[in-house]
């Protein structure tokens, strides 16, 4: 039993278990347009690892088996990948609620053209990231002209009704940039609202925070800082037991580029794969021995029960 099980004994004995699966986070792949600083994949221009048609056809026969309630796309830049439209487009032939999580600028990349009237068209749920309102604070994480190409992506987002309609929802994500936890989501989205309203006249559906993790280059930024340590007590002191019910891996299971099953994004990113038991691989892939799992936990757990708790879907309390 590690130091995370330990904390949540009382609540769950024999350690963390997975409820149901509502949702298949699926990794179209580690290459991306940017290199962001706290990115705990690490993904890059550089990554070649990519998600293959014959393993998105696995996924949607997971999706039929476990009648889930979203399939959650994420990168790298899951836009990226060569099957990326081929993909979406039969999983909403499924009738499948489909999110995508998307940077924002690969939107404006060449071969992109007509990307988000395909997105608006196909009525797909955007989770976008802006880890901050301020030029200033996005450069610093995500490099120059990110801002920038950031706002127009929204712009053009917004015109399609992104933000505006009901059915075209438009989430930003907030990432801290250094070793602190994210503010109230409530209050930092009204912040959001009226910076980006003032300054651009552009608009979205809700704010998302999230924890950086101690993981990739974020831990080695952590490191070279000599804060990792500060970080990690500070993750520790932080827990909160009111988040242990909507732990993401509790309701969600993760697909990696190569068809790897993960409790969630994180233990992905330190290949951990779903084990105790329990089939690890998409090809093996049962809904009945996942959906009751026993999620593999650690050191780094302790990032998403800190201070309101902290998951793909933002706080938890």
């Amino acid at each position: 039993m590690n130091d995370f099980e330990k904390q949540i004994a009382g609540m769950s004995q024999d350690g963390l278990r997975s409820l149901k699966i509502h949702i298949l986070q699926v990794n179209l792949g580690l290459r991306c347009n940017q290199q962001c600083n706290h990115c705990h994949l690490e993904a890059s221009t550089q990554r070649t690892e990519m998600m293959e048609w014959p393993i998105m056809e696995r996924i949607l026969e997971a999706a039929r088996s476990t009648h889930c309630q979203l399939v959650d796309l994420t990168g790298g830049a899951p836009e990226l990948n060569p099957e990326f439209r081929r993909f979406v487009s039969a999983l909403r032939k499924e009738d499948l609620q489909v999110q995508v999580r998307t940077n924002l600028t690969v939107l404006l990349e060449p071969g992109m053209e007509g990307l988000p009237e395909f997105l608006g068209d196909h009525r797909i749920h955007l989770v976008a990231s802006l880890p901050c309102y301020l030029k200033e604070n996005v450069c610093a994480q995500r490099g120059q002209g990110v801002y920038e190409k950031s706002i127009e992506a929204i712009r053009r987002l917004n015109r399609l009704g992104y933000g505006i309609e009901m059915g075209l929802p438009l989430s930003l994500v907030y990432n801290p940039g250094g070793p602190f936890l994210p503010p109230p989501q409530s209050a930092l989205e009204g912040d959001y609202h009226r910076e980006l309203g003032q300054r651009f006249g552009i608009t979205f559906t809700h704010l998302l925070t999230i924890t950086n993790m101690p993981l990739g280059r974020f831990q080695r930024q952590l490191g070279l800082q000599k804060q990792e340590d500060n970080y990690l007590q500070l993750l520790r002191e932080s827990f909160n037991p009111r988040t242990v019910e909507g732990l993401m891996c509790r309701h969600q299971i993760s697909v990696g580029w190569d068809g790897t099953l993960y409790d969630c994004d994180f233990n992905l990113a330190l290949k951990l794969p779903v084990n105790h038991g329990a089939p690890d691989h998409i090809q093996r892939f049962n809904p009945a021995e996942l959906s009751t799992r026993r999620i593999v936990t650690g050191e780094h757990c302790f990032g998403c029960t800190a201070g309101s708790g902290s998951s793909c879907g933002g706080a938890l309390v």
